[in-house]
């Protein structure tokens, strides 16, 4: 029976459940680390060589106008109470309006962003499904040929600079070959045909019933999504043989051989058994750095994601839209990384 606390006065009280304690210290440290994300993409802001007053009304404003703008963007009171504003705005989904486009930066994101979704969604697949099993026959087959294979792809992965495997890539598919379509999300011809529910083309155009526009939006998306897949197969692939190793060189697998069972079962139903929790983890970390890190495939393709909507806004001196979507790929990497945590404790009941 558990043992009941008492308070100064004498009286008992019954103990905090520990479901309650883990759950109140996640929320606590997820709070405290998007407060702290905040906290720079303010800074960011404030540091920057860019007057957000000149940005909005051009520099041919009369000092009046400036003057009178300075004190709507609430710029001339104090640093404290100016933070304090932007978390309330960003609480409420206000990350106030993109001077590219004339529009509320949280209506861009929404609109661009169902297309680094798709793209990273569809490489994270790629990676998995190829990546997993490579790496599982590496650390069966250590020192083999396949094993090689496997260092030498992940060995490509990591050093290759991505923006020159994608110019290579639609030199060779795009332009020789003819086997893909070229950069964009669709072609020009399909534009408005299909009736957008998710955001997500090949979605939308297989609930539509479309295959034309299924054909065509594949045919666009498989060559970046096939790029950023193979960056991450190479470290999935690694992680998987590393994890894999551990395991067969432990003593419950050859107790596993000495019993009989098949090697087939050693393999798939004990060692990879083991490992599918780190895996969660690995794959959960590469989809997150697919999200956020395809910046020069969109820019390569003229893929209209998040990425590219960053970095043209940054050049137009933009920073609503800058900070929004970074605020956004940062909580988005968050809650990839707790829901990491969550699945982790569902597969694992000893971390619970």
């Amino acid at each position: 029976m558990a043992d009941l606390s008492q308070t100064p006065g004498g009286q008992r009280r019954l103990p905090v459940p520990r479901w309650l304690k883990k759950t109140a210290g996640t929320a606590l440290t997820v709070a405290v680390t998007l407060l702290g994300l905040l906290f720079v993409t303010f800074m960011i802001g404030r540091v920057m060589p860019i007057d957000p007053v000149l940005a909005v009304i051009g520099e041919r404003a009369t000092q009046a106008q400036y003057d009178e703008v300075f004190r709507e963007l609430g710029l001339d009171r104090p640093l404290l109470v100016q933070f304090a504003i932007y978390v309330n705005d960003v609480l409420h989904g206000d990350f106030g309006t993109s001077i590219r486009t004339g529009q509320q930066v949280s209506d861009d994101i929404a609109r661009v962003f169902p297309a680094t979704l798709e793209l990273a969604t569809l490489g994270t697949l790629i990676g998995v499904f190829i990546g997993v099993p490579l790496g599982v026959l590496a650390a069966v087959f250590r020192g083999r040929w396949i094993d090689q294979l496997a260092r030498l792809v992940g060995l490509v992965g990591y050093s290759m600079p991505i923006f020159w495997l994608g110019l290579v890539g639609l030199l060779i598919f795009y332009g020789i070959l003819g086997w893909v379509a070229g950069p964009g999300r669709l072609g020009v011809f399909y534009q408005g045909l299909v009736p957008t529910r998710t955001g997500l083309l090949l979605v939308d155009s297989l609930i539509a019933g479309d295959w034309t526009v299924f054909k065509d939006a594949f045919s666009h998306i498989i060559l970046p999504a096939s790029l950023l897949g193979y960056f991450s197969l190479a470290y999935i692939s690694r992680m998987t043989r590393s994890f894999m190793l551990e395991q067969l060189n432990s003593e419950y697998i050859t107790t596993a051989r000495v019993k009989g069972l098949s090697e087939w079962a050693v393999i798939w139903r004990h060692a990879f058994r083991n490992i599918r929790i780190q895996l969660i983890t690995v794959i959960a970390l590469a989809y997150a750095n697919l999200l956020e890190g395809s910046v020069l495939t969109e820019i390569i393709f003229a893929w209209p994601g998040i990425g590219q909507y960053i970095t043209t806004s940054l050049l137009a001196n933009d920073m609503n839209s800058v900070l929004g979507g970074t605020v956004v790929i940062g909580t988005i990497f968050v809650a990839l990384n707790i829901f990491s945590d969550l699945l982790y404790r569902f597969f694992d009941p000893r971390a619970k």
